[in-house]
C-alpha cells in the first residue's frame, strides 16, 4: 500500500484534506464517490512533500528575471479583472522560456483540477518557498496582487545587490587570472629558456638565479600535473562541502575571518530581513515566516540557528532575544529588531535592517575591493621584479668579466 494525499468537498460544499492508505488512484475515487463526495485531486504523498535541498537547487534552475516578468505579467491582468486561471491560460502558452512555461502549464491544470494556486505552485517543486508561501498569504488574504507586488520588490532589490556585489568582484578576479596566467607564464615558458642559454654559457649563477631556475624547470615538466591536481582538489572540495557538517565548518570560517567574515554575516542578515519583512508584511505568522525564510537561506550555520531561534519563538521568547541567543546576529540588528517588536513595527524594522546592512556591505565591499587591487598590482609588480632581476643579474655578470 502507497500514502495518498486527497483533496475533496464534503456533503457541506467543505474543502478538506486527507492522508490515506490504498493500493490506487482508482480505488480512492472509487470509495470517495460512493460516499458522495466530490474529489478533486488525488496525489501520491511524496509529491506533495515540502520542500527540499533538491527542490530549492532546481528552482535556483529557472531564469529569475523571466520569471518576474512573468509575475508582472500575471498580477497585471489579475488587477485588470480576468480569472487566475485564464490569466494561466493566457501566460503559459506565451512564455519565452520553455522550462518556465512547462511548469506554468503544470499550475495551470492544476488549478482547473481544483487545486489551490500555492498547493499547484508547491507541488511543481520548481518554485522559492518564499514565493509559494506568498502565494498562500495572497490567497488567505484576498489581497493577492499586492502581496505579488511585495514579493516583486523584494525580488528586484535582491537581484539588484546580488549584480551590484558581482560587479564590483568582476575586475579583482580580473586581476587575478591576469596575474596567475602571467606567474605561470614567466616560470614555466621563459625561466626554463633562460635556463638553457646559462647552461650553453656555463655561467656561475647567484642563489636567486639557481633557486628560480629549479623552480621553473621542475613546474615545465610538471604543469600538467599541478593543473589536474589542483582541478582534483577543487572537486574534491565541492564533494565534501555538500555534507551538512562540512557545510557549517565552512560557514564557522566564513565567520571567523577578518574583514570579509563581517561581510558574509552582514550580507546574510540584510537577506534574511529583507525576507522576513516581506512575508509578514503579507500576512505571514512570526513563525511560518521564519520557518519559510529558513528554507529560502544557503548558509546551513544560518539555517540553524534559526531553526533554534523559531523553536524559542514557538514557545513564547520574543524574536529578538531569540536571535541574540544564536550569537550571529550583530547587536545593531538585534537592537533595531527590538524595537520593531516593542512599537509594532517589525516588517517596517526588518525592512529597515535589511536597508542598512545593504548598505553597510556595499561600503566595506567598496573599502576591501579599494585595498586588494593595489595589493594584487604590488604582488604582481614585485614578482615580475624579482624573475627580471633574477634572470639578468647573471647576463651583468659575464658583462662584467668581459671587460
Amino acid at each position: 500500500m502507497a500514502e495518498w494525499v486527497v483533496k475533496y468537498a464534503d456533503s457541506r460544499g467543505e474543502i478538506r484534506q486527507q492522508t490515506i492508505d490504498a493500493d490506487s488512484e482508482q480505488e480512492i475515487r472509487d470509495r470517495y464517490t460512493e460516499q458522495g463526495y466530490l474529489i478533486y485531486t488525488v496525489r501520491p504523498r511524496s509529491t506533495m512533500a515540502p520542500f527540499s535541498g533538491a527542490m530549492a537547487k532546481r528552482g535556483r534552475k529557472i531564469n529569475l528575471e523571466k520569471f518576474l516578468i512573468f509575475n508582472q505579467q500575471f498580477v497585471t491582468l489579475i488587477r485588470a479583472g480576468l480569472p487566475i486561471l485564464k490569466s494561466l491560460d493566457l501566460l503559459a502558452d506565451r512564455l519565452t522560456d520553455p522550462k518556465l512555461g512547462r511548469y506554468v502549464k503544470q499550475v495551470r491544470d492544476d488549478v482547473r483540477n481544483g487545486e489551490l494556486l500555492s498547493e499547484a505552485f508547491r507541488a511543481t517543486g520548481a518554485f522559492s518557498p518564499i514565493y509559494v508561501t506568498s502565494v498562500m498569504a495572497g490567497e488567505k488574504s484576498g489581497s493577492l496582487p499586492e502581496v505579488l507586488d511585495r514579493y516583486l520588490s523584494y525580488q528586484k532589490l535582491a537581484l539588484a545587490v546580488r549584480k551590484k556585489l558581482l560587479l564590483s568582484l568582476l575586475y579583482p578576479a580580473f586581476l587575478i587570472v591576469l596575474v596567475t596566467a602571467l606567474i605561470v607564464f614567466l616560470v614555466t615558458y621563459v625561466v626554463p629558456n633562460f635556463a638553457k642559454l646559462y647552461e650553453s654559457m656555463q655561467a656561475n649563477l647567484p642563489v636567486a638565479t639557481q633557486i628560480l631556475i629549479a623552480v621553473g624547470t621542475t613546474a615545465r615538466h610538471y604543469v600538467l600535473l599541478g593543473v589536474g591536481g589542483v582541478a582534483a582538489v577543487i572537486v574534491l572540495f565541492r564533494l565534501w562541502a555538500r555534507g551538512e557538517a562540512a557545510s557549517v565548518h565552512i560557514d564557522s570560517v566564513k565567520l571567523r575571518t577578518p574583514i570579509l567574515g563581517s561581510i558574509w554575516v552582514k550580507f546574510q542578515v540584510a537577506q534574511l530581513s529583507r525576507v522576513l519583512s516581506t512575508l509578514l508584511t503579507g500576512g505571514i505568522p512570526l513563525v511560518q515566516a521564519i520557518e519559510t525564510a529558513s528554507d529560502s537561506i544557503s548558509s546551513r550555520l544560518l539555517r540553524r540557528s534559526l531553526d533554534t531561534a523559531r523553536q524559542k519563538v514557538l514557545e513564547g521568547e520574543s524574536l529578538s532575544n531569540a536571535l541574540n541567543g544564536t550569537g550571529i546576529f550583530p547587536e545593531l540588528s538585534i537592537d533595531m529588531i527590538e524595537v520593531g517588536e516593542s512599537t509594532g513595527a517589525l516588517p517596517a524594522m526588518l525592512a529597515s535592517v535589511a536597508e542598512f546592512y545593504e548598505d553597510d556591505v556595499n561600503t566595506q565591499m567598496t573599502a576591501a575591493l579599494s585595498l586588494i587591487e593595489p595589493a594584487i598590482m604590488i604582488f604582481m609588480g614585485t614578482f615580475v621584479a624579482f624573475v627580471l632581476v633574477a634572470l639578468y643579474l647573471p647576463i651583468f655578470s659575464l658583462a662584467d668579466t668581459l671587460r
